[in-house]
Order: C-alpha cells, then sequence, then structure tokens
C-alpha cells in the first residue's frame, strides 16, 4: 500500500490552532476596500477605492492598462499594503488575520505561475490543499484535488513536470491549484490571458459555478466581452479609481469606454442575449468618432 507523503507546506500550515470558516451567507461582504490608497514608491496607484466583493457574484476589474486592475486586486489579497485606508476580509482588517487564518478565507490567481523546481502537475494541484492542513477539511484532499484537476482539464498530464508544460497549461494548473484551495473568495489576476478561446470560456464558467456555489469571485479581465457575458458586475478602472460600478449592461457605454480606454468603441446588444458587445470603431472617417477624446 502506498501513502501520499505530506507537501512541506502542509507541515507548516499544520501548526498551530485556526478558525475553519463558516460558509458565507448569500450576498455577504467577502472582500472590501474602503478609502483605500495604495503606493509603489512614489506613484500613487490606487486613489480612494471603494469596493465590495459579495458571496454569489462575479465581479470583473476591467480597464486599460495601469489602471490599477492588478494593483487593487493585490490590495484585496493582502499582498499589497494600503498607504490609507483598509482592506477587509470577512469584515475583518486584513491585519488581523494570519496567513493560516487568510488563506483559508482567500485563494489568489497571480497573473504568471513559476515554480523552481519540476514539480509533478498534481503535487502543484496538491500546494492549494496546505492550508487545510490540521483542520477535518484535510480528509477530503484527494477529492478536491482531483475534482479540480478535472475542472481545468489537466487530469491527462498530471504526472507531467510543471515546468515542461506550455503557457495555456501552466495557467490552467494555477488555476487547478487555486480550485482545489476551495477557499470562498477567489481572487483572479488575468486568468484567460495566455488561453485559447475554448478555456477562455472555461475558466469564466468555472467563475460563474463558484459564484453560483455561494463564492465570490474578483477576476481581472482585459476582454470586455467575456465580463459582459459573465460577470455580475464590472468596475471599470481609469487612473488608479474606479469610473464606474455596476452590472455591464449598465456601464459598460460608448461614451465612457470611448473615454477610458482613449479609443472609440461602440456599444451594441447581443443579438440573441442582449449581452454587451464592445467594438473599436476602426473607420478612420467615419463621422460618428468622437474627436479629441480626453485623456
Amino acid at each position: 500500500m502506498t501513502t501520499t507523503r505530506p507537501h512541506p507546506l502542509t507541515r507548516l500550515f499544520a501548526r498551530g490552532r485556526r478558525t475553519v470558516p463558516a460558509r458565507p451567507v448569500p450576498g455577504a461582504a467577502l472582500a472590501e476596500a474602503v478609502g483605500l490608497h495604495v503606493r509603489l514608491g512614489r506613484r500613487e496607484v490606487l486613489a480612494g477605492i471603494e469596493l465590495t466583493a459579495r458571496a454569489g457574484e462575479v465581479l470583473a476589474l476591467v480597464g486599460p492598462n495601469g489602471a490599477g486592475k492588478s494593483a487593487l486586486l493585490g490590495a484585496l489579497a493582502a499582498d499589497l499594503p494600503a498607504a490609507s485606508g483598509e482592506v477587509r476580509i470577512h469584515g475583518r482588517p486584513v491585519g488581523d488575520w494570519s496567513a493560516p487564518d487568510l488563506a483559508l478565507r482567500r485563494s489568489v490567481l497571480p497573473q504568471s505561475a513559476a515554480l523552481s523546481f519540476p514539480f509533478p502537475v498534481e503535487d502543484v494541484v496538491r500546494m492549494g490543499r496546505a492550508p487545510w492542513a490540521g483542520t477535518p477539511f484535510a480528509e477530503a484532499d484527494e477529492e478536491a484535488v482531483a475534482t479540480a484537476m478535472t475542472a481545468a482539464e489537466v487530469t491527462e498530464f498530471a504526472a507531467r513536470p510543471f515546468s515542461a508544460l506550455s503557457g495555456g497549461e501552466r495557467a490552467r494548473v494555477a488555476l487547478a491549484r487555486v480550485l482545489a484551495q476551495r477557499a470562498p473568495l477567489l481572487l483572479l489576476d488575468e486568468p484567460t490571458a495566455a488561453l485559447d478561446l475554448r478555456h477562455q470560456e472555461l475558466v469564466l464558467r468555472i467563475c460563474r459555478e463558484r459564484a453560483a456555489a455561494g463564492d465570490a469571485v474578483v477576476v481581472v479581465l482585459h476582454d470586455l466581452g467575456l465580463a459582459a457575458a459573465y460577470a455580475d458586475r464590472a468596475a471599470v478602472l481609469h487612473g488608479g479609481r474606479i469610473a464606474a460600478d455596476g452590472p455591464p449592461a449598465e456601464v459598460f457605454g460608448d461614451a465612457l469606454l470611448s473615454r477610458v480606454y482613449r479609443q472609440p468603441v461602440e456599444v451594441l446588444p447581443h443579438p440573441r442575449t442582449g449581452a454587451p458587445l464592445v467594438v473599436p470603431v476602426r473607420a478612420a472617417d467615419d463621422a460618428r468618432i468622437p474627436r479629441g477624446l480626453p485623456s
């Protein structure tokens, strides 16, 4: 009979006593930014952010490069400190949680996944179970890992070294790790960036499934079509501030998106679903193109 050897991370998280979180009530605030300001060096990258992510919804963070999307996600994850204002996780300031307790409540998918050692894919996914070591939920490790790998479609290369995978395959393995963690707050930074069309849709369907199961999902997206199709709410960031926050059908307007992205666009309803379709205006002589768009 073979036994699974505990990962070093598992032994680390198993130390000390932790409070296992109860499942959140639908609509509960799982992450909040209150008057949040964040600085990177001398530059203020977030200026007075007010935002709440609630259980049961997918919240998309959209906006142009440099708008502050990843910085906001990093602050919500407690990876970036606030210069002023506050971030709360499950109703408490992030500084009040220990790292192991925080790991039971939120999982984070960074933009890129890199490992120094050639761990097999299954071991990488199993790292997501480390926070549950020493709790009654550790008994679900095998089932959680298998379910997450199936959802992300990475089971077929479970034994392959992570370092031997393509960029898209690594992205899906990293997502499986986050899913295996089973935290009620998922923070995903550009999870579709390296993926083909099929797997972009797969990732956003998973986001919807997690929200339907009662989790809060905050996802940074560049594809406004994906945000419009799958998000309950979209926060449009511009210059470190939130230019609009609400259902995509309400906030994705021609004027706002043209101003924020400094690119003329038209927003059209999908002929079947009615979801907003954002289309760049490319004809330079089109009379509908507004001239002198503000920066």
